[in-house]
């Protein structure tokens, strides 16, 4: 990634050379280049900001010596294919707000400039000459809501944020997924060695070797973090109190679709497989799916959290497509959906099934403490599934 950044104090962006961003750079992962604005002013006092038209407090940064900054900038294009565009960031308290999500955004980008304004900001024609002459895509983003005396420190911060998602920059990827704010959580709490430190000792789910136990203690130290601290990142479907499954509806389908398929993607990453049906059917599949099976939807403050389709097959009763979103699971909605789909078995039914993957520990270990066990007699099982009945009493 190439990263230009245009300010008048250029030597503000001296950090960049240190800690990971700064062995990025001699890598060659990150291609960081700072520009001072006073090199394209005509005078001699090098001027960048006169008094704002209409009166007011403080001074405005001058549209000259941006325009031919950002002209120098974009005219440094050394890419060897067609004519590339940097897409522009102005840090400033009037714009959109940076989260995780635009950092992973704006980490797409092959080539990034920022402009750090000062005073009371950049002429607004400035703006104009960006989008229009240059043909930059260009985003205002703020990084909370105070004042800072420049954009020099914002962009650190960003470069920081967006640089450290370049592939590469980070030694270990994975670490990157468990961060703060990467699924919208904060992150749990962190301890190392002593096991005992002066009276406390760190919680003995960490020291069980029981990766299961570890990972639904996390989850739930997440969620009581960020309701302490960042109640403003949890959606209502957090709170206390159970989900409504009710029966799906036409208007339930394109939530269903995405539904199915971010639950399925870590069924693909566990069973090393992407021949799963509920990745690969069209919104037109899940619509057609009503007619054939009958579909009961899980909400909680108006969010689809769980989905579970039932069908009858002679004196079977299958049930599929059992799932809930990754951010509730562990909290007893995944058997309230079984247990209604077997609720809902009409008379006649002598056994009930359902295929779920081979290696999928957690689903294994749920259905067969239902009663659930695995049929290997069976056939047009999914690749890389098993299949699993259970015989009733009756």
């Amino acid at each position: 990634m190439r990263i230009d950044v245009v300010s008048i104090f250029p030597d503000y962006l001296a950090a960049l050379d240190l800690s990971l961003i700064g062995k990025a750079r001699e890598d060659g992962l990150l291609d960081v280049r700072v520009h001072d604005l006073r090199d394209f002013t005509h005078d001699r006092h090098r001027t960048v900001d006169d008094t704002p038209y209409g009166g007011g407090a403080g001074m405005v940064m001058k549209a000259q010596p941006w325009a031919e900054a950002l002209d120098h900038v974009v005219a440094q294009d050394d890419s060897s294919a067609s004519a590339m565009r940097p897409h522009l960031v102005v840090p400033g308290p009037g714009g959109a707000p940076f989260t995780q999500a635009m950092a992973r955004e704006l980490a797409q980008e092959p080539w990034l400039a920022f402009a750090c304004g000062r005073y009371e900001g950049i002429d607004e024609r400035v703006y104009e000459h960006a989008r229009e002459t240059l043909g930059l895509g260009v985003s205002v983003v703020s990084l909370g809501d105070y004042v800072l005396n420049g954009g020099e420190v914002a962009v650190l911060a960003m470069v920081e944020a967006i640089g450290r998602l370049v592939p590469g920059v980070i030694g270990n990827a994975e670490s990157l997924v468990e961060e703060s704010h990467e699924d919208g959580l904060l992150e749990y709490p962190i301890y190392t060695k002593p096991r005992e430190w002066n009276g406390r000792e760190v919680p003995p789910i960490l020291l069980s070797g029981n990766h299961a136990a570890i990972a639904a203690w996390r989850h739930e130290q997440r969620l009581t973090r960020t309701a302490a601290r960042r109640p403003d990142l949890l959606h209502a479907s957090h709170g206390e109190g159970e989900a409504e499954i009710a029966a799906a509806t036409a208007a339930d389908v394109p939530e269903l679709n995405v539904l199915f398929k971010a639950c399925w993607v870590q069924e693909a990453l566990l069973n090393d497989t992407l021949d799963i049906p509920a990745l690969t059917e069209s919104l037109d599949d899940v619509r057609a799916s009503l007619d054939t099976t009958q579909t009961w939807v899980a909400r909680k403050g108006g969010r689809l959290v769980g989905a579970v389709r039932t069908s009858r097959h002679g004196d079977d009763w299958f049930i599929g497509r059992l799932c809930v979103v990754p951010d509730l699971r562990g909290r007893g909605l995944g058997r309230r959906l079984l247990e209604h789909a077997e609720s809902t078995a009409p008379d006649g039914i002598r056994t009930m099934s359902l295929d779920t993957g081979a290696l999928s520990a957690d689903n294994l270990r749920m259905y067969k403490k239902a009663g659930y066990r695995v049929v290997t007699d069976v056939v047009d099982v999914p690749t890389g599934a098993v299949h699993l009945t259970k015989r009733l009493g009756r």
